[in-house]
């Protein structure tokens, strides 16, 4: 009888699809299958060494860490750079530089017109105020376009994954005024590292790898006839800045901080005394 080899067993597999289906599912899995049965067989990998993997991928999906896994192994930048790939070749390598989403976006946080206040006032971390303009594609500021901003505390953590913060703090919407203005009060973030002891320092500690991201800011913003732009600040001066385990520090996002104590311009923020500010502006393309 003849051998049964792994390219029998695939277009065993494939054959097997004939029933209702999605083609893209099936060409997408199809393809993935493919691949892990080459890495398997090329590199000889042994049972015990594909079922810790198994495991691996239980514990990851338990501790809810496969958006943390993806974006440390590159696949989100990778992503990111293909978008931009295609739309150099379309002719729209314009405006905001896009940067990861990450896997701690939240929706719905609360929304408010211009201008809010972040922080529940817990943190004793530097006050941050940041301002600017949203440009629609026509380059004009764009009225009610969306600000939804959300970062880390001085501490590293996200509200709603850290239970010590309260619901929503350091997330909110922001509705851009008549000039496509936006601004709110914070507190100047902190980096992070991926949890101590979990499946994704497991992976990163078998590459000889860290899980270290730099202070950033994240972005959706949004408009009527825009596309949506995910995309975040990086604060200058991290030690991590050039060595984001993410890889998502990109030229254009590395922004100015402007050390200063005037507080008549912000007092419906509530500031005193000496602060951080930033500007940005964000720069959207057609929808």
């Amino acid at each position: 009888m003849a051998e049964y080899s792994p390219k029998d067993l695939l277009a065993t597999l494939e054959a097997a699809q004939t029933g209702e289906r999605d083609p893209r599912t099936c060409e997408i899995v199809n393809r993935i299958v493919a691949d892990l049965f080459r890495t398997i067989e090329e590199l000889n990998v042994q049972p015990a060494e594909f079922w810790a993997a198994v495991k691996w991928l239980n514990q990851l999906g338990a501790a809810q860490q496969v958006g943390l896994a993806t974006a440390g192994l590159g696949f989100d930048r990778l992503l990111d750079i293909l978008a931009d790939q295609a739309d150099e070749r379309a002719g729209l390598a314009t405006g905001t530089p896009r940067a990861i989403e990450g896997p701690l976006y939240v929706t719905n946080a609360p929304l408010s017109d211009y201008e809010a206040r972040l922080d529940d006032g817990t943190d004793v971390g530097e006050t941050l105020v940041m301002d600017g303009v949203v440009y629609g594609a026509d380059g004009k500021p764009l009225a009610n376009a969306i600000v939804d901003v959300w970062h880390a505390d001085s501490k590293g953590g996200y509200s709603h994954f850290d239970p010590t913060q309260s619901e929503f703090n350091l997330r909110r919407r922001l509705r851009t005024d008549a000039q496509g203005r936006y601004r709110f009060r914070s507190l100047v973030p902190s980096g992070y590292g991926v949890p101590p002891g979990s499946p994704t320092e497991q992976i990163l500690d078998r590459l000889g790898r860290h899980g270290q991201r730099p202070a950033h800011i994240h972005f959706l913003v949004t408009g009527e006839g825009q596309r949506p732009l995910t995309t975040q600040i990086n604060i200058p001066g991290d030690a991590y800045l050039q060595d984001d385990f993410a890889f998502a520090t990109r030229d254009g996002l590395i922004v100015e901080l402007d050390p200063t104590d005037r507080t008549d311009d912000v007092a419906s923020l509530g500031v005193t005394g000496k602060h951080t500010r930033v500007h940005f502006d964000f720069h959207l393309q057609p929808a």
